[in-house]
């Protein structure tokens, strides 16, 4: 393949972090804790002990999350209670998903096959493959559902049968990390990242651009400087898109139109996440950050989790969540980016955000454990060791 999939991302973090060792994470400190996590529950869905950073997200509609690991077990859980309501074994090694909207269930595997469920029952609808790699989530509505490979490609599937509709394809670079960004729909368009540095919106009705942004050309002499990936998940509000790059740009666009409202220097590959106009990340170097979504303004920044892997972060309640490469899950405060609370999860590496479902904030980690946890008030803040 044309992606050298095989480079160890400690290396691509080593080109472009020239102050720190990548080998070296952080070091877990003290901190005051004001809010108390439990576990609610915990199951697994199987997967494996070394980080390929599968694209293998959590999804909920209607009270069940839904969960599927990298040897091919797809299963279905009662948000509240965890209780498992059915399992398919889909025989695939998967990469990507789970994507779910109304009757469907899609996930996608890194042979290039891609499943459809009955979110009910988890029954196979349809199955069908595109010949490239999936390593993101696909993007489902009752009327396309959208995939995006490896190869540079955009896939338009007929929900009913999985049909081809129609393609899209950027350019790919020699060298890329290993990851792809999953498409978000947003009207009549659905918004994706690309490895080459391009935002592209494309028309649901016939794959066509609507508009393209570059957020990054790709600068320096070697080809790990002149890395410029898309592989986050675009945050679509409204009118407006926010996009981050690996050693490019974080940024504001208009959605009909991919005009650049705000762009900051920024690298990430993790994530990002929206509330109340403001924008959290966490960069390729460890940090978490909080930009106001109007101006891209800096209002915080946490470092003491720095070169730990951390996934994307999520907003739960006053905190943001993220977990790390050693299956720590940090909530810190959503004003002061300061750390509230710490709690290990398992010994595995999370490479995929937090899914808020009310009142719980779950997880999956890169064994295939799910776990769901609730969060507390504590009356008296108390000073917790590491």
């Amino acid at each position: 393949m044309r992606r050298v999939l095989a480079v160890s991302l400690l290396v691509l973090l080593a080109a472009c972090s020239k102050d720190k060792d990548p080998d070296q994470p952080a070091a877990l400190t003290a901190f005051t804790q004001t809010v108390e996590a439990s576990r609610v529950w915990a199951a697994s869905v199987g997967g494996t002990k070394v980080p390929l950073r599968l694209g293998l997200q959590l999804a909920s509609q209607g009270g069940v999350v839904y969960a599927a690991g990298e040897r091919g077990d797809v299963s279905a859980f009662e948000v509240r209670t965890g209780k498992r309501l059915w399992r398919t074994y889909t025989r695939l090694t998967l990469g990507g998903g789970v994507a779910v909207n109304g009757g469907q269930l899609v996930a996608g595997s890194t042979d290039g096959d891609v499943v459809d469920l009955d979110p009910a029952t988890g029954k196979q609808l349809w199955q069908v493959n595109v010949a490239a790699e999936i390593l993101s989530t696909p993007a489902v509505s009752p009327k396309i559902v959208v995939v995006r490979t490896v190869d540079g490609k955009l896939h338009g599937l007929a929900p009913a049968d999985g049909h081809e509709l129609w393609q899209q394809q950027q350019t790919v670079p020699k060298l890329s990390l290993r990851g792809t960004a999953s498409p978000v729909l947003a009207g009549d368009v659905a918004i994706t990242g690309f490895d080459n540095g391009r935002v592209v919106a494309t028309n649901l009705s016939d794959g066509s651009s609507a508009w393209e942004q570059q957020l990054q050309l790709p600068q320096g002499k070697t080809e790990l400087e002149r890395l410029v990936d898309i592989d986050t998940v675009a945050q679509v509000e409204g009118n407006d898109i926010y996009v981050v790059g690996f050693q490019g740009k974080v940024a504001m666009l208009q959605l009909d139109s991919g005009q650049t409202w705000w762009s900051h220097d920024a690298s990430s590959y993790r994530g990002l996440a929206l509330g109340d106009d403001v924008l959290y990340m966490t960069t390729a170097d460890g940090d978490v950050v909080a930009l106001q979504g109007r101006t891209g303004a800096e209002i915080w920044r946490q470092k003491q989790l720095e070169h730990r892997g951390l996934s994307g972060p999520a907003v739960y309640g006053n905190t943001i969540v993220v977990a790390d490469y050693k299956g720590y899950v940090h909530w810190l405060d959503k004003a002061t980016g300061k750390l509230v609370e710490r709690e290990r999860a398992g010994k595995a590496r999370y490479t995929n955000p937090p899914l808020v479902v009310g009142d719980l904030v779950l997880l999956i980690n890169d064994r295939g454990d799910v776990s769901a946890w609730r969060t507390k008030a504590l009356a008296r803040p108390k000073k917790r060791k590491k």
